[in-house]
């Protein structure tokens, strides 16, 4: 059973929106954009930002893959960790970081949609925390598995969208918010079913 936490304390996590992740993904400027926008309000709402940044083979620390898209940077002071799974909360120091903050609410955007931000999403309600996914603020590949299933990239985001608004946990509360309009400081941000 989670612990749900009491009180509204909000973050913004920032997960893989690293350069060889958004090379090829869908849409990647205007979501860069809007994962800029969400920072930039966040910091001026005094909402702490935690960047999470995966490392494998793919994407060696330290590579040109591995970096920050060009328009993100973490501030000093600002929480970084390493991931290797799908989940920013396996094998990381995560719920330590979060913990130290105070934090109830995670707003959450970055890549990709349909691994590790849907990954991190549930994990997190599954955790206990409210939280709201910025719904202009996710992207990830087209899905091909070379067997004749191809699911298009900006399906995958709408389908995550509407599960995050819809779907239920007791005592917690999700939603999604634009980059421009997510309110910090409620739960569910400005939409969803459970975050109306």
């Amino acid at each position: 059973m989670a612990t749900v936490r009491a009180g509204n304390r909000p973050v913004l996590m920032i997960v893989d929106v690293q350069a060889g992740v958004m090379q090829n993904a869908w849409d990647a400027p205007r979501i860069v954009g809007n994962v800029a926008l969400a920072v930039a309000r966040a910091r001026d709402a005094g909402v702490p930002v935690v960047w999470v940044q995966h490392t494998d083979a793919d994407l060696p620390e330290g590579s040109a893959a591995w970096q920050w898209a060009d328009e993100l940077a973490p501030s000093a002071g600002e929480v970084r960790l390493q991931k290797s799974y799908n989940s920013a909360f396996e094998r990381t120091v995560l719920e330590d970081e979060l913990a130290a903050l105070g934090a109830t609410h995670i707003v959450l955007a970055g890549a990709a949609t349909n691994w590790c931000i849907r990954a991190t999403a549930y994990a997190a309600l599954e955790r206990g925390y409210d939280l709201t996914l910025v719904s202009d603020g996710h992207t990830t590949e087209t899905l091909d598995d070379g067997a004749g299933l191809r699911i298009e990239a900006a399906t995958l985001v709408d389908d995550l969208n509407i599960a995050m608004a819809w779907v239920e946990y007791p005592d917690r509360i999700s939603g999604t918010a634009p980059a421009a309009t997510v309110d910090f400081h409620r739960p569910g941000g400005i939409g969803g079913r459970n975050g109306a």
